[in-house]
């Protein structure tokens, strides 16, 4: 089979975990075998009117069954599609999609902010046995995914409105817990990932970051979601990168913010 491939998939289960973020399961097949943490898949809409496909962030696979969890938030008539799909649905796929993480036996700090949250639970179970903190933003106290996070490492939360844990951001949040760490996995926002990158820069600490972007076609075709990047080379070249297919993780050093 292909690293990739454009399938038609059944849906096992989908239920709200928020009032607009969905957990859905899917049953991929073979697929599954390939999946690391930090891809992503494209799912396509039936709606003939909305070609383009939405790429979502894998959230965890379970390899012995077959199965991948999506966690989404509905944003768009594309999204609220899939919303309602329910078991047994159909549903187009293409996938396992990009580069995920690059891991390490490093003390680790795992940081994401809302919709970036997701792909930290596969990426937290693969690193089972590192030490780890996981550092998680929301903006308030709709807190999807922080139990089950909590399973895999030790958990401490920001808040923007204050009512859960750190009233603040996730860098607020390590400074006042002092968390450190040998290596920063990241996802979010791009001024989360932009300040994460200063933070690691300041401490002279690897950091990965996996950048959200508008996708296009998602195997790096269309160029619609290319990023300005920076060789980490003698030279310090600076050119583009298409965040499908090169990314969406990233050293930080790598990419301009």
């Amino acid at each position: 089979m292909q690293e990739k491939e454009c399938k038609i998939v059944r849906v096992i289960s989908q239920k709200p975990l928020t009032s607009d973020v969905y957990s859905l399961w899917l049953d991929v097949g073979e697929m599954a075998k390939y999946v690391k943490a930090g891809q992503f898949v494209s799912v396509y809409s039936k709606d003939g009117s909305r070609m383009l496909p939405r790429p979502i962030s894998i959230c965890e696979v379970a390899k012995a069954t077959k199965a991948i969890r999506l966690v989404y938030r509905v944003v768009g008539e594309g999204t609220k599609e899939f919303s309602k799909l329910v078991s047994e649905d159909t549903v187009k796929i293409m996938g396992p999609l990009g580069n995920g993480y690059t891991l390490s036996a490093k003390k680790a700090i795992l940081v994401a902010g809302g919709i970036g949250i997701p792909p930290m639970l596969q990426l937290a179970k693969e690193l089972k046995k590192v030490e780890k903190t996981i550092v998680l933003g929301y903006k308030d106290s709709q807190t999807f995914l922080k139990d089950e996070l909590e399973r895999w490492g030790r958990v401490v939360v920001a808040t923007e409105d204050g009512s859960v844990g750190v009233h603040g951001n996730v860098l607020d949040a390590i400074r006042e817990e002092g968390i450190e760490g040998e290596i920063i996995y990241s996802c979010g926002p791009t001024p989360m990932l932009r300040a994460l990158k200063a933070y690691a820069g300041e401490k002279g600490i690897e950091a990965q970051i996996s950048l959200e972007e508008k996708m296009a076609c998602g195997i790096g075709a269309c160029l619609a979601c290319v990023c300005q990047s920076k060789d980490v080379d003698e030279h310090s070249h600076v050119h583009n990168k298409r965040i499908c297919k090169d990314g969406p993780v990233f050293d930080a050093r790598e990419v301009e913010l």
